[in-house]
């Protein structure tokens, strides 16, 4: 350890940020578990790149950025402690369990909260990342209100893909799903309920090359270059909204040797709660949720995951005593 290292030490120790950290903070805070949270590489999460949110409860429209803005407000204020770090390496062999910040400081906590999210996978292509957020999104629950009676364009082939166009049919006049195969490789339920949908058309054995749109003020897309895989034939699809649904990647590179995952990454936890299979480590939000991915269920988790965490110091502190009586 450096000269200019710290070691942060707190009942609760929350890893990440966004909606689940956040909430996290909020109720640990009020437990007085003075938790501390490392907020990462993007404090805040995939809200701080999103534009208007109109499906958080209590906020009938609020820009992304100024969502978490208020969320880390209130968790500052109710006493709980943000830093600014990133957290590279975490031992979960015993507790307390310590973590390494990308500054060297070391954080122990008695309990851990784990809520580092997941991203979106994104194709890299040209135009994606200058659109996303003004009609590119890897999100219709979230987004797809913003494109009531417009074409837009979903592309991928696995259930993501097929239940991202038909969520989109309740809004959007047509949805054209691109998929680089002759086939989906969703499941046959999702299948038969898109071939049966009169809005959604599907462009086969396509790869979508270029998102293609207009600077503004605000910049708009107005379509996507496509090339036919076998023949090289390019032809543009015209759309206002492009939904990227190639999957979601849980950032779980910390754990993978120390906690138990599904198959894709994600964090298991016990049913119906936060704790995973290492007493007093739990997983909050889209680091364990691969269903729903929404602002409102991940602050739902992180308030799970504080108040097991209250719950299991009880437990501790109480066969401790016990003991000691003894």
């Amino acid at each position: 350890m450096s000269v200019q290292s710290r070691i942060h030490r707190t009942k609760l120790l929350i890893v990440g940020s966004g909606p689940a950290g956040y909430t996290a903070a909020i109720y640990g805070a009020r437990a007085n578990l003075a938790p501390i949270l490392v907020a990462g590489l993007t404090p805040g999460g995939q809200l701080t790149i999103t534009t208007e949110v109109e499906n958080y409860p209590g906020f009938p429209t609020i820009m992304g950025p100024e969502l978490m803005e208020q969320m880390r407000a209130q968790a500052e204020h109710v006493g709980a402690t943000l830093v600014n770090d990133m957290i590279v390496a975490i031992d979960l062999k015993r507790r307390p369990f310590v973590a390494r910040g990308d500054s060297g400081d070391l954080y122990e906590g008695e309990t851990v909260a784990i809520c580092t999210g997941a991203e979106a996978r994104w194709l890299g292509i040209p135009g994606e990342a200058d659109y996303r957020g003004y009609g590119v999104s890897a999100c219709a629950t979230c987004d797809g209100f913003f494109f009531r009676g417009k074409e837009v364009a979903v592309v991928g082939g696995r259930n993501t893909a097929a239940e991202e166009a038909l969520y989109l049919t309740h809004h959007a006049s047509r949805v054209t799903l691109i998929h680089r195969r002759d086939s989906l490789r969703a499941d046959k339920t999702n299948q038969a309920r898109l071939f049966a949908n009169p809005k959604i058309s599907v462009i086969w054995n396509s790869a979508v090359e270029e998102v293609r749109g207009e600077a503004g003020p605000p910049p708009r897309v107005t379509g996507l270059r496509v090339r036919e895989i076998h023949s090289g034939a390019v032809s543009t699809v015209p759309c206002e909204g492009f939904f990227v649904a190639i999957g979601h990647d849980p950032s779980t590179g910390l754990f993978k040797d120390q906690l138990a995952l599904d198959p894709d990454g994600y964090i298991v936890t016990a049913p119906d709660s936060t704790a995973t299979a290492i007493p007093g480590v739990f997983a909050a939000g889209d680091v364990r949720d691969r269903v729903f991915r929404q602002a409102v269920t991940a602050a739902g988790m992180g308030c799970m995951a504080a108040l097991e965490a209250e719950r299991f110091l009880g437990h501790v502190e109480a066969t401790s005593a016990l003991k000691a009586a003894e």
